[in-house]
């Protein structure tokens, strides 16, 4: 009698990769739209404000409202830390992947460091609170990038022209070579940086030549874009000058959705919310050039 054949090794399941889960997410809900979740409790409605303890509440409400409306959460580590609520953050996401498993995590941290201090926070965003993607400040050159690179198929979101006016104190500082700095920035993720392909941008929406700039020179990689809202970005331009078939945007929108009903509307603030995604979302679909 033959031997028994043993049974070939289960396969091992890949990685999730952001970029996919994005284009994914965009397709399913039509959206091009992130909403940002930043959480003020001075700022949440009714019986709920000033009380850090409804931190969760009143952000999975906003996700419960939205989910089928946006492409993106972002939460905004800070915005938690400060409240002492890290611990509501790990519950949205986990709260995030039950009710909207189909909509990627990106962690709004902006971290930038190197070394074993980098792979913590590599830790801390994929392993605490297993987001599907990190923004990340690249001012430390491509070895702060790298310990990001071990967590195959995360999103790693590189600063690189941001929407606040500050930030021309260094991003247009024109280099030797004759590119402004963020120029740089884009070149590096587009190329030899992004051997991984994990690689994305921050282009803020207040700068819409330079996201058309951006665009140019990192063709396909999805630009994280906020500053429509609350920070002015034009939702249109910022539309025409980023969005190409392959190369995805995601819009970011926080305080405008956040807060769109909690004085006016009370119990409705989630209602509110979905309202102006919603619209949001539209305007946004609109302009996408046919």
């Amino acid at each position: 009698m033959a031997a028994a054949t043993a049974p070939a090794p289960a396969a091992t399941a890949a990685p999730p990769n952001f970029r996919a889960q994005l284009v994914a997410a965009q397709a399913m809900n039509q959206s091009m739209l992130c909403v940002g979740l930043d959480p003020e409790p001075a700022k949440f409605p009714g019986a709920w404000k000033d009380d850090a303890e409804r931190t969760f509440d009143f952000c999975a409400a906003i996700v419960d409202a939205t989910k089928d409306l946006v492409c993106a959460f972002k939460p905004q580590i800070a915005h938690f830390a400060a409240l002492r609520a890290e611990d509501q953050l790990e519950r949205l996401i986990a709260h995030i992947q039950v009710v909207a498993p189909h909509v990627p995590v990106i962690l709004d941290a902006k971290r930038g460091d190197i070394g074993s201090t980098a792979e913590q926070y590599a830790r801390e965003a994929f392993e605490r609170y297993r987001a599907d993607a990190v923004t990340l400040s690249p001012f430390l050159g491509l070895d702060s990038i790298e310990p990001y690179m071990k967590w195959h198929g995360k999103g790693l979101i590189l600063l690189c022209r941001t929407s606040n006016a500050g930030g021309s104190d260094l991003q247009a500082q024109r280099l030797e070579s004759g590119a402004l700095l963020y120029e740089h920035i884009a070149r590096l993720a587009a190329g030899e940086w992004n051997h991984g392909g994990q690689l994305a941008l921050v282009v803020g929406a207040t700068f819409p030549a330079e996201v058309a700039r951006v665009r140019e020179l990192a063709p396909t990689l999805p630009l994280l874009i906020p500053g429509i809202g609350a920070q002015g970005g034009d939702a249109e331009a910022t539309v025409r000058a980023g969005w190409r078939p392959d190369g995805p945007i995601v819009v970011s929108s926080s305080r405008a959705v956040l807060y769109a009903g909690t004085a006016a509307h009370g119990s409705g603030f989630a209602e509110a919310a979905r309202a102006v995604a919603l619209a949001t979302r539209a305007q946004l679909q609109q302009a996408r050039p046919l």
